[in-house]
């Protein structure tokens, strides 16, 4: 076994803004590292997700320069998913693949690696297939294509036999009558106006999620998920209208094109006991991306943060650093 690697120290950004990407929307972008380092976007989950402090900490801060953003309608950027009024016909695969140019092109970066993990692995998997030119290197991690047996798994009902006692809750949010499609019965209501309605299922949704993303639980990250209503609405929301949407992908596009990216070195990391993302994706990925190197961590879940994901996840970046 590898030895064990644990994040670089904690940073701050050295740049950070908001770019006006069209549509009315604008996007938080942060660079952190060696401005003169070897240029890197880091996707975050979801859809609807944000980046967080400890994203900044997969790369060696002398090596590296280091791009993050928030996607359309999540964490800093504008305007808000959580909102309403939020237009969610602007915000779609295709658009945020279109705003990862954007931020490449305003920060003059010729081409980068692209790391990303659960819908962050989606993203760079789309992004890395209409741009194939711009990505020098591909880390993914807990590998979602939004096939429809994947949304099933985890959205309509396979993981409850793994999660029976947590998944009554995200059920109970649903009337007995609407659960044959429990994507679009949450679809209604995160896009309810009235907050009566569309905080209660937000907040179910995403506590199912921060409940089965780890092997181990985490209690603090569930209860602070239950008590941010507007982040958890948010993050359904995005989710939600996502997964409805197939990602506005043909089904099976991702794996089926991924032999394009044929020239481009990657690494695909997959915990063994992934619940949200379960590693017979990541294995269907792998037998079109041969060339890959393929890590299984025997004892982990989903998240990045789990020791085994985060050490092949520091393992990849620290072996492409010099590249």
């Amino acid at each position: 076994m590898s030895e064990h690697k644990d994040f670089y120290p904690e940073i701050e950004p050295y740049d950070s803004g908001m770019l006006a990407v069209g549509d009315g929307q604008e996007i938080y972008y942060e660079q952190v590292g060696n401005p003169a380092g070897k240029p890197v976007v880091c996707l975050h989950g979801g859809p609807g997700g944000v980046c967080t402090t400890d994203m900044r900490r997969f790369f060696d801060p002398q090596k590296y320069r280091v791009v993050l953003f928030d996607q359309r309608g999540a964490g800093r950027s504008l305007p808000h998913a959580s909102e309403p009024t939020a237009d969610m016909s602007v915000n779609t695969t295709w658009h945020l693949v279109s705003d990862i140019e954007k931020i490449r092109e305003h920060l003059g970066i010729a081409a980068w690696q692209v790391f990303g993990g659960s819908w962050g692995s989606t993203l760079a998997l789309a992004y890395a297939q209409t741009h194939p030119e711009r990505v020098t290197e591909l880390v993914l991690r807990g590998i979602f294509t939004l096939r429809k047996s994947e949304i099933d798994w985890f959205y309509q009902g396979g993981a409850a036999h793994v999660f029976p006692e947590i998944w009554q809750e995200y059920l109970d949010a649903i009337p007995v009558g609407e659960r044959d499609d429990l994507v679009a019965a949450y679809h209604r209501r995160l896009n309810d106006p009235d907050p009566a309605v569309h905080t209660p299922a937000g907040v179910a949704w995403s506590v199912w999620e921060s409940a089965t993303v780890r092997l181990y639980p985490d209690a603090q990250d569930i209860a602070a998920t239950r008590a941010d209503k507007k982040w958890s609405v948010a993050f359904a929301r995005i989710e939600n209208h996502y997964f409805k949407h197939g990602g506005w992908f043909e089904e099976g596009q991702l794996i089926a094109n991924a032999h394009k990216l044929s020239e481009i070195p990657t690494v695909i990391v997959q915990g063994r006991y992934d619940m949200c993302t379960p590693a017979r994706t990541a294995w269907d990925l792998y037998q079109q991306m041969p060339h890959a190197e393929f890590v299984i961590v025997p004892d982990a879940g989903h998240a990045s943060g789990e020791p085994g994901i985060k050490s092949a996840l520091i393992r990849a970046t620290d072996k492409f650093a010099g590249r």
